[in-house]
Parts: C-alpha cells; sequence; structure tokens
C-alpha cells in the first residue's frame, strides 16, 4: 500500500470516529492467512469481495471462513446475476492503486461496504484488511455498517 494510501485511509477512519487498531503481521495473502498471521479465528476475520456491475464496483463483506454466493448477492444488490461478477485481479489493480490487490478494507474514502454478512455483527472487533498483506485493522463492525450503510444479508455460499 502506498504512504499516500495509508494517510487516506486512516485520516478517513480518524475524521468519522472510528476507533481501529492496526496490526501488523506476516505476509499473508488470504484473509484466512490474515486471520492465522494475526491469531484470530476465521469467522472473526472479515473479507472485502470487490464485484463488479455494469453499475460499477460493488462490495460484499463476509467472514474469511466462507465463499461469496454470487447468486445471493445479486438477488441482495438488485441486480441480475448476469450483470453481476467478480473484479479481477487487473480490475482492483488500475481501478484502486492506492490498495494491494486482494487488501481492500470494507471501509474507507473509496470502498464502501454495501453488504455485510450478519455473523460479523456478533463480534466486537473484526479483523480486515488494512490495504496491504502486512496490516489489518481491528475495528468494530457496526462502524463498518454506520460508515457507509452496508445493508445486512445472509450472501455466504450454503
Amino acid at each position: 500500500m502506498s504512504a499516500r494510501g495509508r494517510e487516506r485511509l486512516e485520516s478517513y477512519l480518524r475524521d468519522h470516529g472510528v476507533s481501529v487498531d492496526l496490526i501488523e503481521h506476516a505476509h499473508s495473502e488470504s484473509a484466512a492467512d490474515e486471520a492465522r498471521a494475526a491469531h484470530l479465528p476465521a469467522e472473526q476475520t472479515a473479507k472485502t469481495v470487490v464485484l463488479h456491475t455494469p453499475d460499477g464496483y460493488r462490495f460484499a463483506v463476509i467472514p474469511a471462513a466462507d465463499r461469496l454466493d454470487l447468486n445471493k448477492a445479486a438477488a441482495a444488490l438488485d441486480v441480475s446475476r448476469h450483470q453481476l461478477r467478480l473484479a479481477t485481479e487487473a480490475d482492483m489493480a488500475t481501478d484502486f492503486a492506492d490498495y494491494e490487490v486482494g487488501a481492500l478494507p470494507p471501509v474507507g474514502p473509496d470502498t464502501p461496504a454495501e453488504l455485510i454478512d450478519p455473523r460479523l455483527l456478533a463480534f466486537q472487533r473484526v479483523l480486515c484488511s488494512g490495504g496491504d498483506h502486512e496490516h489489518s485493522l481491528l475495528v468494530d463492525p457496526a462502524d463498518i455498517v454506520r460508515l457507509t450503510g452496508a445493508r445486512t444479508a445472509d450472501i455466504r455460499e450454503d
């Protein structure tokens, strides 16, 4: 993550009254690896899934232990399934250059979560990507909802 990106993210969270703990850990390539590196269960670790529609990007947040069900996500976003796809790494590298690919936070100046799995709200704090593969944020999931207006929806694969 660029220094500019970290400053923007930290400033955004501070300006919106979000209390976060920044956790530095070994390089991790997945949210499940991030959970292990931070010594937290995958159920308490949120991963941001970037979706692409004809109207632009949409963001969903689910526990790291789960996979997103694209049919459920399409229904929750009120788009047809054929209009919804996972964003590619190339999409993310180009359009979210302040963050490392695969490490987008669920809340920030340009990554607002729109859907959040309700099981994450059972925790006082969840671990989520901090913009790169060596830093995570420990944040109250209620703050994610408050800042983004994310709706709760069961969007995980059964």
